[in-house]
């Protein structure tokens, strides 16, 4: 019977206070006798004050708090999989809690603002605090920092026939994410608005990579299973500036940007764990940077009809890069040749330089009144060099030197052709032409060269590459009555290149023959889609929507390799969306939707050879939401999302199994309680379950959340 005590004691506490507001509500006798006029007299009758609204009564009255903090806790009790658990929920297992949001804003001065913004979530390392002073036709002055955390499963692979699977540990990877900065705005009148910027940005931690070493499960043939993951160390420093200005009837605006970064990267990869050739793979790679740019744009109104705008920009990177990739018995260790390594380097340095002008027009015309058009022209040129020299390491061979530089630049001008036409009734119709022509050419001169007779020699390769991009798209909408709305639409488009390889030193029947090896390739789409916006009913609203996508890849070898073009890749997708939202009361509504896709790829190799499938990415995805008004002071929604993708095929016995196979179920809850006027209690619980075949259940995880948080305003 203990159990039964805490809801007992809160049906009592509860009931008090129904009794208490009840009892303040009804005025006393003694009070209407005081109030009412005496008999005789013509003093007015007092009226009363007009009740509050549902709305005023869970908002805590008339009377408005512009400020508030939240302070929240809670936690999430979790089973199965940890790690995947944190990568799909985006939190630390366990407790949580500190200050979920906070909001202050008061005037400090004549005509000045000052704004605090923050958050504080301790154990998830969410922090954020923003401080803002605005003084109106002056400026502004803003401070804020932000900073949270990011999780990834760095787990690796599962192998069915040996049931062999290879995690990487209990937690999830974490990587912090955050910035600094500081900005200043000028905004007095009749001169230019100036705004200046500084940004301190970083990202530090680890990160999961699907780039798994090799292993010999069972003692079979080599898989690329084994977890890798990424070790991310990366600072970068932002300067803008920025002018805008109005001269007659034109906006104009300059602005400059110098931005420096320092990156230190490295991909780490554990090679056949648990047998007796197992290495530690450290691929490390080093960059700093240095970018310029400048860009300026005009906005005008020629006419009343005719509109105008135009941009450039201006950027100018240089690189600077380093690198190595070691193996050894642990990560991070110094080179020393032993004969299980695999083909490495070290001592890479290099540097490259990208510059990039970027030009945009565009013009808007209102010929007629229900009719307008939109011309755009693009024109963008990159011309970028880099040059590169190391040691090529393989097995306990000495180190070889090598170097190899290359050159590449493009010119792409793209147009484009908007036409929007309203002059049906309760029609609109909308039609738009894209088209991009591009050229460029890339060279290629050196590289890795053979270790001990083994590996493949240094290229020397030119490449000219013309592009041409076509896409087409026309729709309509048709209000057919006030509660009917039919959207179709499509588009089709073709991406086309073609690559005339001038100088080429490799054969084409050799392991080092791209690019050089093709001379033609397309991508080819249709896309048809239809929308059906029914309201049979003022609280009934009914959407459906299907969508079809064909794509084709057509690729085309060099004559001499002795193939002809093939169809390499079929795609064919369906996409069925349903869609309800009911009000059935105004203190109740409900909503849920329905997403269900069919798509397959397909490519000729899947005919010859079982290690190779039709890819299917068919899945389905059912949302669903409600809110209940429980009373004027209490409001109750739930939700509920479920996930279902049935496409994993085991070929692991020929080839690598692909395919999504998992299922996924979230359940959450949250009650709101308005205590007093500047008091709001919020409880949440929410039931999460994951199921993933491809890890042989490896991945699976159910997770309970509760937590909850008290709203003070002020």
């Amino acid at each position: 019977m203990k159990s039964k005590a805490p809801f007992e004691s809160k049906q009592i506490r509860w009931a008090w206070i129904s009794l208490l507001a009840a009892w303040f509500a009804i005025p006393s006798l003694s009070a209407a006798d005081t109030n009412a006029p005496a008999a005789g007299t013509n003093a007015p009758v007092a009226t009363a004050e007009p009740p509050l609204t549902p709305q005023e009564m869970f908002e805590g009255g008339k009377d408005l708090y512009s400020n508030w903090i939240d302070l929240s806790a809670g936690g999430f009790f979790t089973g199965g999989s940890k790690a995947q658990f944190q990568q799909r929920q985006q939190s630390r297992a366990g407790a949580f809690g500190g200050i979920e949001d906070f909001h202050y804003q008061a005037s400090i001065a004549t005509n000045t603002t000052l704004s605090v913004d923050g958050r504080a979530m301790f154990d998830n390392d969410d922090y954020k605090l923003r401080l803002d002073v605005t003084r109106e036709k002056v400026g502004y002055l803003r401070v804020s920092y932000d900073e949270f955390r990011t999780w990834s499963n760095g787990d690796g692979g599962f192998d069915p026939p040996s049931n062999r699977w290879y995690p990487l540990a209990k937690d999830a990877l974490a990587l912090d994410r955050g910035e600094i900065s500081f900005e200043g705005g000028l905004r007095l009148e009749k001169v230019p608005a100036v705004t200046f910027k500084y940004t301190h940005a970083f990202r530090d931690g680890e990160k999961s990579s699907t780039i798994w070493g090799a292993t010999h499960p069972g003692g079979g043939p080599a898989r690329g299973l084994s977890p890798s993951f990424y070790d991310i160390d990366e600072r970068r420093d932002i300067f803008q500036l920025d002018a805008t200005h109005r001269i007659m009837k034109t906006d104009v605006g300059l602005g400059l940007r110098y931005e420096s970064g320092n990156l230190d990267n490295a991909l780490k990869i554990n090679q056949s764990p648990g047998e007796p050739v197992e290495r530690k793979i450290t691929d490390r790679t080093g960059t700093s940077y240095d970018l310029f740019n400048a860009h300026a744009f005009t906005e005008t109104w020629i006419k009343t009809n005719l509109f105008f705008s135009s941009g450039f920009s201006f950027s100018d990177v240089d690189n600077n890069f380093s690198g190595s990739r070691i193996y050894g018995s642990d990560f991070d260790v110094g080179y020393v040749p032993s004969a299980t390594d695999g083909a490495g380097y070290l001592g890479l340095n290099g540097g490259s330089q990208l510059r990039e002008y970027v030009m945009d027009l565009n013009l808007l015309t209102l010929p007629w009144p229900k009719f307008s058009s939109a011309l755009s022209l693009r024109v963008q040129k990159e011309d970028v060099d880099a040059d590169a020299h190391g040691f090529e390491t393989l097995s306990d061979n000495p180190a070889t030197p090598f170097s190899d530089s290359s050159e590449h630049d493009l010119l792409d001008v793209r147009e484009r052709l908007d036409l929007r036409y309203t002059g049906v009734t309760n029609w609109v119709f909308y039609g738009r032409g894209e088209w991009t022509q591009g050229d460029g050419n890339l060279k290629e001169i050196g590289g890795l060269v053979p270790v001990n007779g083994v590996g493949v020699a240094p290229i020397q390769r030119k490449t000219e590459d013309s592009r041409f991009f076509q896409k087409y798209s026309l729709g309509t909408t048709w209000y057919a009555a006030r509660q009917i709305t039919l959207d179709a639409g499509g588009y089709y488009k073709i991406n086309h290149y073609d690559y005339d390889n001038l100088v080429d030193d490799t054969a084409n029947d050799s392991p080092n023959r791209y690019p050089a090896y093709l001379v033609m390739q397309n991508f080819e789409t249709y896309d048809g889609n239809v929308r059906l916006t029914l309201r049979p009913w003022r609280n009934v609203t009914l959407l459906s929507r299907y969508e079809f996508q064909s794509s084709t890849i057509h690729t085309k070898p060099d004559s001499s390799s002795g193939l002809g073009g093939v169809e390499s890749s079929d795609m064919t997708s369906h996409i069925f969306a349903e869609s309800i939202s009911w009000s059935p009361w105004s203190r109740l509504y409900l909503q849920a939707s329905l997403n269900y896709v069919l798509s397959e790829t397909k490519t000729p190799a899947s005919e010859f050879t079982r290690a190779i499938l039709n890819a299917q990415n068919n899945y389905w995805t059912l949302n669903f939401s409600s809110g209940l008004v429980l009373d004027d002071k209490t409001t109750l929604n739930a939700s509920y999302f479920y996930y279902r993708a049935d496409n994993y095929q085991d070929n692991s016995t020929v080839g690598v199994p692909y395919g999504a196979g998992a299922e996924e179920h979230g359940v959450t809850a949250t009650l709101i309680r308005r205590l007093s006027k500047r008091t709001q209690w919020t409880l949440r619980y929410g039931f999460f379950a994951n199921h993933d075949e491809t890890s042989g259940g490896h991945n699976d995880y159910t997770a309970h959340m509760v937590s909850s948080s008290l709203r003070i305003m002020f």
